[in-house]
């Protein structure tokens, strides 16, 4: 499977307290990660697939791997379609 990675270039974010705001460059929308999103988010980072970034997220939460998997499914679902990930 093909590794996902951040489209770096249209986005900035920041970690303010325990949570991630991700801001689209090119139209100012605002993304607010918490928790296993957070999590989710800073393993996107080039070398993991989603097999492996299902595997790191129920070695690092406790929870039925079909349901990370469920979860992680609908999370990179919505960051393509904002723009913000590519497999």
């Amino acid at each position: 499977m093909t590794n996902l990675a951040k489209q770096i270039d249209r986005f900035t974010e920041t970690d303010i307290d325990d949570e991630i705001v991700v801001m689209r460059l090119d139209t100012g929308e605002f993304f607010s990660l918490a928790g296993t999103g957070a999590a989710a988010w800073r393993l996107i980072d080039g070398t993991r697939d989603r097999a492996g970034l299902i595997n790191a997220l129920a070695a690092e939460f406790d929870g039925e791997e079909a349901e990370i998997a469920a979860d992680v499914d609908e999370f990179l679902l919505q960051l393509k379609e904002f723009g913000l990930v590519v497999a």
